[in-house]
């Protein structure tokens, strides 16, 4: 992608250079980054990274705009974890891109997936100036959109998280956070904003009100930046210290509902050239001749609607593995249609597949704006960090494009 700067930094690439880019992530965190980091930025023209954006942002309304989306997504929030006082829009917005190789021989981006849900909004900047600095990459490169520099990006950001509420009153809930792969994104936001990393089982809870210990004292929590994913709560069997159907006297930066509404729930629902063919498993298994699905099973793709990081997605799934799953479960999974991405980023190791999240924030009274981008290059049949821990040039890496 992009010459001459893929070239120059495959050229440039040493591993001196390379264990200097992980122990100066390290430092600025403080904290061990310990997914793997890519040996390399990658590099899209401009055109192609504004194509993405532009169908995540009408991805994301056409499903809002959707009056008979919009009650069934809310039938599909779990009653234990539907949340009460609802935002109107999601505060913060993911959409994940593979790319394949039109007909005419162009690029063009394929939906993977799309949640409603942060990512790491603050490590992911630290990373491309990291790339920066390492590569000396030409000063005309950006990986920010709209127009930000990095003190706009974390006014927006600030913005959003904490709304109109001191710092000291908004903390980000996560569970164990300190334990988590993704605590060098929480510290930066502790850093930038000066937010509290709460474990979501320390919170306390008097009548209405939750309260977190800062110095040994109880000190109230106004918002919550919410980091909780569901799964594992029920995974690992975490008993909560308020309910969230609680009328919790609490704002949400993220409201956790919408972590169910915009999901992989929402790809049967939409309408796009971006969008592969899916089908709910218990849609197919009453309609099995109306799911648009290739014939060949090779190219199926079994998802748990919930699951994070790519955990239960079983490529190529028998008839055998369809009926295992319970009758009364079907409506949680997902059937899809598999993409074939082309590898595009040329490396040492060879051609690297590249699939591109944008993140997105909406702040309250205005529009969806585009922050920036996080890659993930790998070689196998998942690109996420965890599936490429034993291979190199492949992992979390940053993308940049050149000015207009």
């Amino acid at each position: 992608m992009l010459e001459p700067f893929r070239t120059l930094c495959n050229n440039a690439f040493t591993d001196e250079l390379y264990h200097e880019l992980l122990e100066r992530l390290d430092a600025a965190t403080g904290t061990h980054v310990a997914f793997r980091v890519a040996e390399t930025p990658c590099f899209f023209s401009p055109s192609l990274l504004e194509e993405m954006i532009g169908a995540g942002i009408e991805l994301t309304k056409q499903l809002l705009e959707n009056p008979d989306y919009m009650r069934r997504s809310s039938e599909a929030i779990p009653a234990d974890f539907k949340v009460r006082r609802e935002s109107a829009k999601p505060h913060f917005m993911t959409v994940d891109f593979g790319l394949v190789r039109s007909e005419d021989g162009r690029l063009r981006p394929k939906l993977v997936e799309m949640q409603a849900f942060p990512s790491i909004f603050g490590y992911q900047p630290l990373l491309a100036e990291e790339y920066r600095r390492m590569y000396r990459l030409d000063p005309e490169l950006e990986s920010l959109f709209a127009g930000l520099d990095d003190g706009a990006y974390w006014k927006l950001l600030g913005e959003v998280i904490l709304g109109s509420h001191p710092a000291e009153n908004v903390v980000l809930l996560e569970v164990d956070p300190f334990q988590q792969k993704t605590l060098p994104d929480f510290l930066m936001h502790q850093k930038k904003l000066g937010i509290a990393i709460v474990d979501v089982t320390q919170v306390v809870q008097q009548g209405r009100k939750l309260f977190y210990s800062k110095e040994g004292m109880l000190t109230p929590i106004h918002r919550i930046y919410n980091r909780v994913i569901v799964d594992e709560l029920e995974r690992k069997q975490i008993r909560l210290p308020f309910n969230y159907g609680d009328d919790l006297d609490v704002e949400w930066a993220g409201h956790p509902n919408w972590y169910f509404r915009i999901s992989k729930f929402s790809i049967p629902y939409l309408q796009h050239e971006t969008v592969p063919k899916a089908v709910f498993l218990d849609d197919f298994f009453a309609r099995p001749d109306s799911h648009g699905l290739p014939k060949d099973r090779r190219q199926w793709v079994l998802k748990p609607l919930y699951s994070f990081a790519g955990k239960g997605i079983q490529f190529e799934p028998s008839e055998g593995d369809l009926l295992s799953i319970p009758v009364e479960d079907r409506r949680k999974y997902l059937l899809q249609e598999r993409v074939q991405f082309e590898p595009v980023i040329r490396t040492p190791a060879g051609m690297t597949q590249a699939e591109i999240r944008i993140l997105y924030v909406w702040p309250d009274g205005r529009e969806m704006i585009p922050m920036t981008s996080l890659v993930r290059m790998g070689r196998g049949l998942m690109r996420g960090v965890d599936h490429n821990r034993d291979r190199t040039w492949v992992g979390g890496s940053a993308g940049f494009f050149p000015k207009r």
